[in-house]
């Protein structure tokens, strides 16, 4: 498999989890709080981002990433009741992608697909989605982490502990693994 392939599998695999933990430290209620009307709620953004996935991915080799079925207006208005509702519907979304990315192979990567009739090469629509989704995902936990405050627990180096990361890190010998592989 390519290098690339596994790369960018390994950072969709990143990014979901970023939300998954996310969601953990979440309550229902924060999932449908926003704070004001031009602004969106972490529910509406899971929806848009798997409304997206579901459009994109669903036969993206052979059918235009912008299905005539998708509404994405509609992405933008909750239809949401529980926590529960939202994690199957960001699930939903992820393995519509997973179950179209991971049997792609180098030579897929220079096939020709369409977004909204525009050609982009297997490499630049994955790339594209990846910069949508990651986009979205940190919004949703700077949303998070303005809810939970004190509460919030780092998903990365947590605040002022930099030098003891750094530390662990350097205490072992080089690796080649990719930085998601610790997740």
């Amino acid at each position: 498999m390519s290098s690339y392939l596994n790369s960018v599998k390994k950072q969709f695999e990143y990014y979901k989890s970023l939300g998954d933990k996310t969601f953990a430290q979440l309550k229902d209620d924060h999932f449908f709080w926003h704070p004001n009307e031009e602004n969106n709620s972490i529910a509406i953004m899971v929806k848009h981002i798997a409304g997206n996935m579901l459009s994109r991915w669903t036969n993206f080799l052979t059918e235009d990433g912008e299905k005539d079925w998708r509404n994405r207006d509609q992405e933008f208005m909750n239809s949401f009741e529980t926590k529960e509702e939202v994690i199957a519907y960001w699930n939903e979304g992820w393995n519509c992608l997973f179950k179209a990315i991971n049997p792609l192979t180098e030579k897929d990567l220079e096939r020709i697909i369409y977004i909204r009739n525009h050609g982009h090469s297997v490499t630049e629509a994955i790339n594209r989605q990846l910069c949508h989704y990651s986009y979205h995902i940190g919004q949703i936990v700077f949303l998070a982490k303005i809810m939970l405050d004190q509460d919030w627990k780092s998903l990365s180096i947590p605040k002022g502990k930099s030098q003891v990361y750094n530390q662990d890190k350097f205490s072992k010998e080089k690796s080649r693994k990719h930085f998601t592989d610790d997740l």
